[in-house]
């Protein structure tokens, strides 16, 4: 259930904050969103898969922890990451 490399590259490009950015929060929380919604809809067809339902709440987690992270330390890149995602409103 990993990203594409394709599908990958676009989400980095899409968030990076510079040219050689692959690492920062915004890019962390960008992949972990695109494959938190691809788990969604595996579980539409398999509502029975324990172990990728478990994955999924520490990836929601993960993510819930870093967007806490991000908040706290620089608010407005926050806000735009937030509005670029679609997660909050």
């Amino acid at each position: 259930m990993a990203l594409l490399k394709s599908d990958k590259e676009e989400v980095i490009k899409k968030f990076r904050l510079s040219d050689l950015d692959t690492g920062s929060c915004e890019v962390q929380v960008a992949l972990i969103t695109t494959r938190i919604q691809e788990l969604t809809g595996h579980f539409k067809d398999h509502k029975k898969d324990v172990n990728s339902q478990r994955g999924l709440v520490k990836m929601v987690n993960r993510r819930r922890k870093l967007l806490a992270y991000l908040k706290r330390t620089n608010n407005q890149r926050y806000v735009k990451l937030i509005h670029g995602l679609g997660l909050r409103k």
